[in-house]
């Protein structure tokens, strides 16, 4: 079953112009290259507004991948509500989300496998790190149901195979190397997928 998304607390106007600033810089210009200044700086607000409202600048990219997360669950819960019916059609509805989000809200990848690149290895107690797992560990799981109403055979393994189609796409757009790449990888999911 899949893990549902943590309670995001209630922002104050203040907090949600920060997270907004942050958001968009962290997504465009990258974490270690905006630092709390320039963030306070495009929200309109003080340093010791951000501190209050956040605690740390580690605190707010955290909660800048949960909220990217809280709504691109959203976009995915919309677009498998398009097809309500189990099979081979509502799996592929996740590269139909993937397809339809990215272009506006991921055209350099995905924002949390870009932050745990980021942070690098050696940080292994960073806050970055349990987030951006909990978030592949739930798209996994919700392959794994998909597969499992669809009564595919061995759901788990064709989850994993879903979700490396689904990840090699999203890392193929971070980095430009072809056009298109989340159509690609709906095509060769498909292809994969017993029909009934």
């Amino acid at each position: 079953m899949t893990q549902p998304v943590p309670e995001l607390a209630p922002l104050t106007p203040g907090g949600r112009r920060v997270l907004d600033a942050a958001s968009h810089l962290f997504y465009e210009r990258g974490i270690h290259a905006v630092g709390v200044d320039t963030i306070a700086e495009a929200a309109g607000v003080t340093k010791k507004t951000l501190y209050d409202r956040f605690g740390s600048k580690e605190a707010l990219v955290v909660s800048y991948l949960q909220h990217r997360d809280a709504r691109w669950r959203e976009h995915v819960a919309a677009q498998l509500a398009l097809v309500p019916t189990p099979g081979p059609d509502r799996i592929l509805a996740i590269f139909d989300a993937a397809v339809s989000w990215s272009d506006e809200n991921s055209p350099k990848g995905c924002s949390a496998i870009n932050a745990r690149a980021e942070i690098g290895d050696g940080n292994d107690d960073h806050p970055v790190f349990p987030e951006v797992s909990r978030q592949k560990v739930w798209l996994l799981d919700l392959f794994a149901d998909l597969c499992s109403e669809a009564q595919i055979t061995d759901p788990r393994a064709m989850a994993q195979a879903m979700m490396l189609l689904y990840e090699g796409a999203i890392v193929t757009v971070g980095m430009a190397t072809f056009a298109e790449p989340f159509q690609t990888a709906r095509a060769w999911a498909a292809a994969l997928l017993p029909r009934p």
